[in-house]
């Protein structure tokens, strides 16, 4: 089979685990049974694709009589098997001793290993290996990860194992690893995400609740891991990008490289960004998210310049990204909301959000922007309603800002101005060089009648975006027409340049 597979690919293969024991059988019915069966099968369980293993009595038998290295592997804790076993791995014919490393594939990529059960309860395998079922199944919705199977995850139960050797065997970039441990009725769980190429750790938590409410515990374990992960993995993917030799680039790093430069939100990083999202789409031109993040740039410009033409980029490229059958919820929600703000299309903007949320129900981003289009459309008890949502969803979720803009927006329509002033401080403190949160905070403080507030507030504003000015809220679709009005009453009068 090895040989058989040497110009296959991957998908193509057939790789067969293979486990070997000597020892006594019992044959009744056709059938056998006993210790000898049972070890013979749990080394089949931990040998890798392509592998075998065999027992330390397997090798005695013939050790120094084949032209094959085996590699100690140690004593394993096989399952069912009372004593731990001593194990010696074969790889591939016996002319490796590991598996080569497989190619990482073209977005990011993660394994969930069978979590420790270290409470000395066998009763509680079922909820640890449950739990991380449920984890892969939560982080196989996120399309653009990359998730091992639960099959080949499983492979590694029982072992102490290396997550970098994990990351070679398996083709991931990141390993994400727990443990379970009862203590009277509280359970106590751990989990930490690793980047499989350094070891280094990229986040933990840990969750403590009642063996009562072992389910209810196991689903929001679940949730919150999956939740926690996606911006810890983005944040890791861009500073992968960032080492990555220029010249090595494909459109998805080139795409990474710009992320940091969007979120900043101001022209000069907005034009950084450009940079890198125009090479992404010269190598893949129906880049789908680069399209939806080159709308996002000329809207940021737009701002600045006042151009009828950044206007308009903006429009073609997000409508360009909503083209065919996309499955990323990113690309659909930054479209969206860039026809929302530019060309008050809310009808489009909701149906490709919507189609971002059965994609992906728990999207941060999502559920952020649809926090700010209900709001620029008058809906103000769906806006805060979505980003009550976005906040659970993604607590640190560098992008959360735009949560709190659509949470200000709908209290600031309302007239609720002290709530509205604390979502746009909020989200000042995120991104303090965006203009406006603080053009916001500073029409939420001149409505309530706080003038020397607002006017600093507008200084602050004139110093990180020196050209903002009441046209340029020409530009931007905040809410209705008559919210917009009185928007621009109250930033008059506390003195924003015409």
């Amino acid at each position: 089979m090895i040989e058989r597979h040497v110009n296959e690919p991957q998908d193509k293969r057939i790789e067969f685990r293979i486990g070997i024991h000597v020892g006594d059988i019992m044959i009744e019915d056709g059938d056998i049974f006993g210790d000898g069966v049972n070890i013979a099968a749990r080394l089949e369980g931990i040998a890798q694709p392509g592998g075998i293993c065999i027992s330390d009595d397997a090798y005695r038998q013939v050790r120094g009589k084949l032209d094959a290295d085996f590699q100690d592997a140690g004593e394993q804790m096989l399952k069912n098997i009372a004593r731990p076993v001593r194990v010696y791995r074969l790889a591939s014919g016996g002319v490796r001793t590991e598996i080569a490393a497989l190619a990482l594939p073209d977005r990011p990529s993660i394994a969930v290993l069978p979590f420790l059960n270290m409470s000395g309860d066998p009763e509680q395998e079922y909820f640890a290996d449950g739990m991380v079922e449920e984890i892969i199944t939560g982080l196989s919705r996120l399309k653009w990860l990359f998730v091992i199977a639960r099959n080949s995850s499983f492979t590694y139960k029982g072992r102490a194992v290396d997550v970098r050797q994990v990351g070679r065997e398996l083709g991931v970039r990141y390993v994400l690893e727990g443990s379970v441990r009862k203590g009277g009725q509280r359970l106590r769980i751990t989990a930490q995400l690793v980047d499989a190429a350094t070891g280094n750790h990229l986040w933990a938590d840990k969750y403590e609740g009642a063996l009562d409410d072992i389910f209810d515990l196991q689903d929001q374990i679940t949730l919150d891991v999956v939740r926690a992960i996606e911006p810890s993995v983005q944040m890791a993917e861009v500073e992968r990008a960032r080492r990555k030799r220029p010249e090595n680039l494909d459109a998805y790093d080139h795409l990474l490289r710009a992320l940091p430069h969007i979120w900043n939100n101001n022209p000069a990083e907005a034009r950084k960004a450009l940079n890198h999202l125009e090479a992404a789409l010269r190598v893949d031109p129906n880049y789908a998210t680069a399209h939806a993040y080159v709308g996002v740039c000329f809207l940021v410009l737009s701002r600045h310049t006042h151009d009828p033409a950044d206007v308009a980029s903006a429009i073609r490229h997000a409508r360009t990204a909503l083209v065919g059958s996309i499955d990323d919820p990113s690309a659909l929600a930054w479209a969206g909301f860039v026809l929302a703000i530019l060309d008050r299309d809310f009808a489009t903007a909701r149906s490709a959000l919507n189609r971002a949320l059965y994609i992906d129900p728990d999207s941060a981003i999502a559920l952020g922007f649809c926090a700010l289009v209900n709001a620029f459309a008058g809906r103000y008890d769906a806006a805060i309603e979505f980003a009550d949502k976005a906040s659970r969803s993604s607590p640190l979720d560098p992008l959360l800002y735009q949560t709190d803009l659509g949470r200000g927006l709908a209290h600031s329509h309302c007239g609720r101005y002290t709530e509205a002033i604390n979502a746009f401080e909020h989200a000042i403190e995120v991104v303090p060089r965006f203009g406006v949160p603080r053009m916001l905070l500073a029409a939420a403080y001149s409505s309530s009648g706080r003038i020397g507030e607002a006017r600093a507030a507008l200084r602050h504003l004139l110093e990180v975006e020196p050209n903002f000015c009441l046209q340029t809220l020409d530009t931007l679709m905040l809410g209705p027409l008559d919210k917009m009005e009185a928007l621009k009453a109250a930033l008059r009068k506390a003195g924003l340049p015409e």
